[in-house]
């Protein structure tokens, strides 16, 4: 199917109104660009492996909505455009210009696998699910792993430094808590290394689809795995049933969320567990670090991949 895509060129004071005005005339699905900062609570809610680059706020949005390129919208973009008209009387809406552009719903779905190759993390492989093996000599370890629409494909340097701290700490049997699981890579992993049941927690509903793909993809969709979608920061039915008494909890999340997160995610651990966190840009490690020395954790290790780190800690 093709869709046209048309772009409003508007201000970040305006955004909300046209998207409330689209929504309205009928119009889902808007997206937003823009260069204002993200406030708390969006920090919170981005559990991902890569920190978002905004640049300086300049007041220009960018509002754009799909829709099918075979049917006639002109009714419509003529109700969307006397829309923005009235909004100039009472509102700074830019220039308020509509650009339009072509394109397949595939290219959402699949362009990007063009860029997105198997590769080597130590001794293992990952590969995609369009992709076979090219290594007949491997031996080690495979894992396939596609990340669909959630985060996580353990290329990023964050996803490294988990995988290996999993990779050293798992025991055989041991439970573990993945906060923030996205593609479930790193469950997927702790099974592989041994551990014998694993909860997830993440705010996306994408990552039900995720995970369930990743672990069927290689052979563990009868595990014991759990995935719990919520906050586990400050949703007490989250709390609850996460439960508690985790060998280890590993989160690989921004520091801004890693560190309020702390005081629930101890809580799940069980005595002498490790807490394993990354997702550290450099200039934040110090405070991380000293976060979970207040919370009471002995710092076991501190590791470093380009300008991340992540941070090993154990339950006394």
């Amino acid at each position: 199917m093709r869709y046209n895509r048309y772009t409003i060129e508007t201000t970040t004071v305006a955004e909300d109104i046209i998207i409330s005005m689209l929504d309205d005339l009928g119009v889902e699905g808007a997206q937003i660009e823009d260069r204002v900062p993200l406030t708390e609570d969006e920090l919170a809610g981005m559990f991902v492996d890569i920190m978002p680059q905004q640049g300086e706020d300049d007041g220009k949005a960018y509002v754009s909505f799909y829709l099918d390129a075979d049917e006639d919208h002109e009714e419509l973009l003529k109700d969307i455009r006397a829309e923005l008209d009235d909004m100039k009387s009472y509102l700074n809406v830019g220039s308020c210009t509509i650009s339009q552009t072509v394109t397949e719903d595939e290219d959402f779905l699949n362009n990007w696998k063009k860029y997105f190759h198997q590769f080597y993390i130590d001794d293992i492989l990952f590969i995609p699910s369009w992709e076979k093996v090219e290594e007949p000599d491997h031996t080690g370890m495979i894992i396939h792993i596609d990340p669909g629409t959630a985060f996580g494909t353990g290329m990023h340097e964050t996803t490294q430094l988990c995988i290996r701290a999993l990779r050293k700490y798992v025991t055989k049997g041991c439970s573990v808590l993945d906060v923030g699981t996205g593609s479930g890579v790193l469950a997927v992993l702790s099974y592989k290394f041994g551990a014998g049941s694993i909860t997830g927690t993440d705010l996306d509903t994408c990552a039900e689809a995720a995970t369930s793909d990743n672990l069927a993809a290689n052979g563990l969709a009868d595990k014991d795995f759990r995935l719990i979608i919520g906050n586990l920061i400050d949703d007490k039915k989250v709390q609850e049933e996460v439960g508690t008494g985790y060998d280890i909890v590993v989160a690989n999340i921004l520091a801004e969320v890693l560190i309020p997160l702390l005081p629930e995610g101890i809580k799940c651990l069980g005595s002498g567990g490790y807490y394993i966190m990354s997702g550290i840009i450099d200039d934040k490690e110090e405070a991380v670090v000293a976060a979970c020395r207040e919370q009471g954790l002995e710092v076991v290790e501190v590791n470093r991949q380009g300008e991340w780190s992540g941070v090993v800690c154990r339950k006394l």
